[in-house]
């Protein structure tokens, strides 16, 4: 981790006025308590679906890459898969499927920008996303859903947008030697009473908080050398 500071936002499902009121949080926070060390936002993926304004939360993002002051990794989760599914590869099983996991919502909020669909420079930058983020020096990882354990780090796109495995869950379960000493940071499985799941080892850190469902949105603060806080909005 050395001089920087993680900020990690757990699913934010169209809630884009909370993202930029957190964004915002986060650079108080920084420069109140942290401006001799680097920035890093990572968002977790699941942006876009059931919420109200997807279109806006890839805006403020693509906003926020375009400032000097903080470093962003933006990974994929699995709702932005199914909307490249519907999008791009197009047949009425992957739109029903979309759809049905509040696709509609979405595309109601690209209406209201006068899009009839997510416009290319979305989906392409949707596209290229990656679905982990691996720091072995700071011995963190960020990734939506989750990972295979036993099968880590060759566990694949398909686990990490959408696993919820008793055996991830579980850090008992985390046999690989790639794992040892790691922490693995999350969202994708909105926890039970909306706050973050953290595990009694502390290394497995869930901030899926619920948003869409009236849960807060919630960053973990991951600072060298201090134990880890949250910020919700």
């Amino acid at each position: 981790m050395g001089d920087t500071v993680y900020y990690a936002i757990g699913d934010i499902h169209g809630e884009a006025a909370r993202l930029r009121k957190l964004h915002q949080t986060i650079h108080d926070i920084h420069d109140r308590k942290f401006c001799a060390l680097s920035k890093t936002i990572v968002h977790l993926g699941d942006y876009v679906d059931r919420g109200p304004d997807s279109y806006g939360v890839l805006e403020t993002i693509l906003a926020l890459e375009r400032r000097s002051d903080v470093n962003v990794i933006s990974l994929k989760g699995n709702h932005e898969q199914l909307m490249l599914d519907a999008c791009r590869k197009g047949g009425q099983s992957a739109v029903d499927i979309w759809l049905d996991n509040g696709g509609g919502e979405t595309l109601l909020s690209y209406q209201k920008n006068n899009l009839e669909m997510p416009p290319d420079r979305h989906l392409n930058w949707v596209c290229g996303l990656a679905t982990m983020h691996w720091n072995k020096s700071a011995k963190i990882i960020f990734v939506h859903a989750g990972i295979k354990p036993d099968k880590f780090p060759f566990d694949g796109d398909e686990v990490r947008l959408w696993t919820r495995a008793r055996s991830f869950f579980d850090t008992a379960h985390w046999k690989s030697q790639d794992l040892d000493g790691m922490r693995v940071v999350h969202g994708h499985t909105p926890t039970e009473n909306e706050k973050p799941d953290i595990s009694k080892d502390h290394r497995r850190i869930n901030v899926d908080t619920g948003a869409c469902y009236g849960g807060p949105l919630t960053a973990a603060v991951i600072a060298p050398g201090r134990h880890i806080s949250f910020l919700f909005v």
